[in-house]
């Protein structure tokens, strides 16, 4: 029942302490990102790991407000290195070059032209044929096409624009140009990425050159392209944005598991921490917090004269089936250390006792620094009673195939 829902949520705010959210001491919440990925494939570089979802978060949250924008973060993966050459840029990567090899592969005090138009000749909207009968008409084309290249290429640089994003492609001749023209150019730079790029400069998507002007430019301290190593892949890396909010993740890994997996794990932890920002209150793991509620409902059904405490006592029973998993899987035993966990949290009235899975010789939660957000926990319990609630209201199931 809700009643029952209400009665964890309502222990679970007694036994919850608050957390401090302080970007001047994110020891903290480094700690609590380590309990996130202390179960994951990353563990052994997990203090590097937390501290990028910790610095990340901070870089984009609005602490007044009590919110985290995650479209200010990117993450970006790469194979073929360490998870140790992971790392967090206060800017935008993209999985691009230069268009052309003789273009600088560094600029400073970059003013950039974002654009979404296609960089090449206008062409009618209709369907259309031209035939080119003989050399004169083949050069009056090629002229004519120059023309328009060039002619764009002048309204980018008129504007001041020092770099040319495009999300379209342009042939190898507009490629020379742009080079003859002293204007770096980067294309088939995604929509995505365009967005982020805007966002992050503060520049704004140009979606015609004749709209082009020098307030719709986006500013950059620094535009570099990167190497991997002895491999030819290299990527463009964006930094000192006037936007210093936004953030990319870029994570290395051996194979595309790795990587994968590296991913999924610095986003929980990104996940965790945010709900630290929006509800600064914690409780602590280890099973703790399960067997403090436990302990309450079971106190509340001995004053219940009804029927319904056996409900009550099952629903205590389904909580305490955390802690003995805990327990089981580090090898103890189940029952008997659940028992003396328990015993201690009432005789001792201390709520952080909970399973020392990692043999450190103290049930305490708290000196383990294992810990978990109120809100996360609290919609994890109450989920788990929907379902239950949701799959107990069906009076029959039918596999597929059955027979009538």
């Amino acid at each position: 029942k809700q009643w029952y829902q209400r009665r964890v949520a309502i222990t679970a705010g007694k036994i919850a302490e608050d957390f401090p959210v302080d970007k001047a001491n994110t020891e903290p919440l480094i700690e609590t990102a380590l309990t996130t990925l202390g179960s994951k494939i990353v563990n052994r570089c997990g203090r590097k790991f937390a501290e990028m979802a910790v610095d990340a978060i901070l870089s984009v949250a609005d602490l007044e407000r009590k919110d985290v924008s995650f479209d200010l973060i990117k993450i970006e993966c790469k194979t073929g290195g360490r998870l140790e050459d992971s790392q967090l840029v206060k800017g935008v990567i993209i999985d691009k070059t230069m268009s052309h090899s003789q273009m600088p592969k560094e600029l400073t005090d970059v003013k950039m032209a974002i654009l979404t138009c296609a960089f090449e000749p206008p062409k009618p909207k209709t369907k259309h044929n031209l035939n080119v009968g003989s050399v004169e008409d083949y050069e009056k084309l090629h002229a004519y096409e120059q023309e328009c290249f060039i002619d764009m290429i002048k309204k980018i640089k008129d504007s001041g624009a020092t770099l040319a994003i495009c999300q379209w492609g342009f042939d190898d001749e507009a490629n020379h140009l742009c080079v003859q023209n002293d204007l770096p150019a980067v294309r088939w730079v995604g929509g995505p990425e365009i967005e982020l790029i805007a966002i992050a400069t503060g520049g704004r998507i140009v979606p015609r050159f004749s709209e082009l002007s020098s307030d719709k430019l986006g500013t950059a301290g620094r535009v570099r392209e990167i190497g991997f190593g002895t491999t030819k892949d290299r990527m463009l890396v964006i930094e000192d944005c006037q936007n210093t909010r936004a953030v990319t993740m870029f994570l290395r890994g051996s194979n595309q598991m790795i990587v994968q997996e590296a991913k999924r794990s610095v986003w929980d932890a990104m996940c965790v921490i945010r709900n630290l920002v929006r509800d600064s209150r914690i409780v602590y793991g280890g099973g703790s917090n399960e067997i403090a509620c436990a302990v309450a409902v079971n106190e509340q059904a001995d004053k219940i004269p009804t029927i319904e405490q056996y409900a009550m006592r099952a629903f205590a029973d389904a909580l305490e089936s955390v802690p003995m998993a805990l327990a089981e899987n580090s090898g103890l035993h189940p029952f008997s250390t659940l028992a003396e966990v328990k015993s201690r949290q009432i005789k001792e009235k201390n709520p952080r006792l909970g399973i020392d899975c990692m043999d450190k010789g103290t049930c305490d939660m708290k000196e383990q620094h294992v810990i978990e957000t109120l809100i996360g926990k609290k919609q994890q319990i109450m989920l788990a009673t929907q379902l239950v609630r949701m799959i107990l209201k069906i009076d029959d199931v039918r596999s597929p195939g059955e027979s009538e």
